[in-house]
């Protein structure tokens, strides 16, 4: 079969294969610590749940407006504006099924064949894809360890120019836990104006960040607001994952074209997911903060171990819920250790090539487990390396 250009570099993601792995071992009978998937490991909250459930009940499972129901958007725009200190209009927020549809089509709807797309390597898979689907160049950044995993702004300067269209943006980071600082910030924000491009900035983490920190958004610089998309949603903050619920902020005219897009490929978000997410950004916040700080307390039991693995050096990161360890002395190849680990310790991780080239010589484990889980796959790690 012949299929389109747009689709000839388009992979798998790393954690469905690991996971698919995995479940072939658990079906063995050999018992799996899953460190490998980036979701949360706890439930979706009680208040947040029954809201959806009774809007079920109440036949609240009809079509509606592509952009979301008005008491979502209203909410949406009040909350993710006083969190970042912005004016937010609720005709900037498209909602929609998960938060993916929001990367996907503002870049679609802003990047034309040939144009280079700044993004962040190792990064989201779904980076590189949406780039290339939208006929894009893709131009990968560094992150460098010795900068909390933020960018490499020498090799950035030396990257973008006239034909840059976009710049993609995640912080915290997935899969590195980076934060990038304010200063870098203002960087990359100096550089979009000169160069008058677009920010893509994927925020789906902002909520989680740890030692009293925050995850400032470049959208809030002067300038920016005119120039970025912000992309949030519901799954990693309150561990909806399942519910699939998302959003994007963006000015306004470029909402009214990607509304278009989200029209003509999904239709509308469940109306009954959109109340329960109206629930919860009105609802108590006990639930999120609590869960924050149960992920410090692993992010601090895991980097503690991981560090004290021969072989293993690892930074402490400043937010989500990913540790990136270098394992460069181990000599190995990270896709041939992250395969080693799975099928001798049964510690079901990613290799940091999963998301770029720049992940070699990486590791990435997701600490969304419990802290048990955690320090047994730590010793099952340390067996098995001890024996390299």
């Amino acid at each position: 079969m012949t299929f389109t250009k747009r689709t000839q570099t388009l992979a798998p993601e790393g954690a469905y294969q690991v996971l698919a792995r995995a479940g072939e071992l658990e079906v063995q009978g050999r018992e799996i610590m899953h460190l490998e998937i980036g979701q949360p490991d706890f439930d979706t909250p009680e208040n947040i749940s029954l809201k959806g459930v009774q809007a079920i009940a109440n036949g609240y499972t009809k079509y509606r407006s592509t952009a979301g129901i008005d008491e979502l958007r209203a909410a949406i725009a009040a909350d993710a504006g006083r969190r970042r200190g912005l004016a937010i209009e609720p005709a900037q927020v498209l909602v929609s099924p998960g938060a993916k549809p929001n990367l996907f089509f503002p870049t679609l709807a802003l990047v034309e064949e040939g144009d280079e797309v700044i993004y962040p390597n190792p990064g989201f898979p779904t980076y590189e894809a949406m780039i290339a689907v939208a006929g894009g160049v893709p131009i990968p950044v560094p992150l460098l360890e010795d900068r909390d995993f933020s960018f490499d702004l020498a090799a950035f300067d030396s990257l973008v120019g006239e034909r840059t269209k976009l710049i993609v943006l995640n912080s915290p980071s997935n899969p590195t836990g980076g934060v990038i600082p304010a200063e870098d910030l203002a960087h990359i924000a100096a550089a979009a104006q000169k160069f008058d491009c677009w920010v893509l900035s994927d925020e789906i983490y902002t909520r989680i960040v740890f030692d009293g920190q925050s995850a400032p958004s470049i959208a809030a610089l002067p300038g920016m607001a005119e120039r970025t998309i912000i992309m949030d949603g519901f799954s990693k903050t309150y561990a909806m994952t399942g519910w699939r619920l998302g959003y994007g902020i963006m000015p306004e005219p470029l909402a009214r074209k990607v509304q278009l897009l989200l029209t003509h490929a999904l239709g509308s978000t469940a109306h009954f997911t959109q109340i329960a997410g109206v629930e919860a950004l009105l609802g108590t916040q006990a639930f999120v903060e609590d869960m924050v700080a149960q992920y410090e307390a692993r992010r601090n039991v895991i980097v503690e171990g991981l560090n004290a693995i021969p072989g293993v050096v690892c930074r402490k990161p400043q937010g989500a819920f990913y540790v990136f360890p270098n394992i460069q002395s181990t000599g190995m190849k990270s896709a041939d250790l992250a395969t080693l680990l799975l099928e001798e310790a049964g510690v079901a991780l990613l290799p940091g090539t999963a998301f770029g080239a720049y992940g070699e010589g990486y590791l990435r484990l997701s600490y969304a487990n419990s802290i048990e889980n955690i320090r047994e796959a730590l010793r099952r790690m340390e067996e098995v390396l001890g024996q390299i």
